[in-house]
């Protein structure tokens, strides 16, 4: 275990660009910066545009693969235009030198927004396929999570180019656009998105007071988030007294939250029994749970790595190319980290 870069408030998420580059943003900062050899150096952009409130920020980032030659990347970030504000995702190139980010367009706009409660969103790039993958808040409304044509409460799937809804995807023939993007629907407030060596993709959710998530991403399925009316926080996370069929998670913290965040699979011999699991980052719980699950998604059990309780609130988890974890910290001030963290 050792510190890449500290000097950071709220990182949000970290992703490598290659070479020994990290990515990094700052949620309340609106701050992207380049990490190399243990220094950041700011990246311009235009940081002025992005709305900050409670929840939301500068969020997520999803690096392409072929990064070395595109120099493209994604983030998730709120967005404001005059007194207007939503949660979207946008596609950047990186310049060169590594001091500039240009907006190439902006792939997924109009996700909603309230007080900046619930605003967060994930975004993954699908290994197997051009889509990417966006986990969206239901930003404290109940009409959302249940509502198809909002992309509030959703695992929304879509061209990572130009932001169309995959032609395979549950609702592609639906009259209403917006409904074409959903993937899933029925979440309190996604967090984290893993792909797993298989091509399986997990979901991990904020619970209420009780029950965070770790969920199988399903096409079409409904994970049965129906806080309304009036945002009763006191019904199940999974209610199935709601019509239909709702998916159960395939891991639940119990009572009370430990509020759950980023995701990251393992890789590698050097991991032991805990090869090939999910290392999930828990904000209150002030922990990484390492769950085991078999093939099939079912949970086998759960570690939490003492090394790992000493940091304060972990926000993401990143998996590099050798099998170590990125691990950022999330305690505010300008006091939080990029912690590396090696198995053995």
């Amino acid at each position: 275990m050792r510190t890449i870069v500290g000097g950071l408030s709220i990182p949000w998420d970290v992703q490598s660009i290659g070479t020994g580059g990290l990515l990094v943003t700052e949620r309340d900062k609106a701050r992207l910066s380049v990490v190399r050899k243990g220094k950041r150096r700011t990246v311009r952009f235009p940081r002025s545009s992005v709305w900050v409130s409670g929840e939301t920020g500068l969020m997520s980032i999803a690096v392409d693969p072929r990064f070395a030659k595109t120099r493209r990347f994604w983030t998730c970030q709120g967005w404001q235009q005059g007194s207007a504000h939503d949660v979207r995702v946008s596609m950047w190139k990186l310049s060169a030198n590594e001091r500039k980010a240009s907006l190439v367009r902006h792939v997924v706009t109009g996700l909603p927004t309230t007080s900046g409660r619930h605003g967060g969103c994930r975004v993954l790039l699908d290994a197997d396929s051009k889509a990417l993958y966006v986990g969206t808040g239901d930003a404290a409304d109940p009409a959302n999570p249940r509502t198809l044509t909002s992309l509030g409460g959703k695992v929304l799937r879509v061209d990572r180019r130009t932001g169309k809804a995959m032609p395979d995807n549950p609702f592609a023939d639906a009259s209403d656009p917006r409904q074409r993007l959903v993937y899933n629907y029925g979440h309190r407030n996604v967090q984290g998105l893993a792909q797993r060596a298989d091509g399986s993709i997990v979901s991990i959710e904020h619970g209420s007071y009780r029950d965070d998530e770790v969920n199988a991403v399903l096409a079409g399925a409904d994970y049965g988030w129906n806080p309304g009316p009036g945002y009763d926080e006191s019904v199940p996370m999974t209610d199935q007294s709601l019509p239909g069929e709702q998916t159960e998670a395939i891991w639940t913290s119990g009572t009370p939250t430990i509020a759950t965040s980023g995701a990251a699979w393992t890789s590698g011999d050097q991991w032991g029994a805990y090869a090939d699991s999910l290392a999930v980052a828990a904000l209150g719980g002030e922990r990484l749970l390492l769950i085991r699950f078999d093939a099939g998604l079912a949970q086998m059990d759960v570690a939490t790595p003492p090394a790992l309780q000493r940091y304060g609130r972990l926000r993401s988890v990143t998996s590099l190319p050798n099998g170590d974890l990125l691990v950022t910290t999330s305690n505010a001030g300008n006091d939080d980290r990029i912690l590396r963290v090696s198995p053995r």
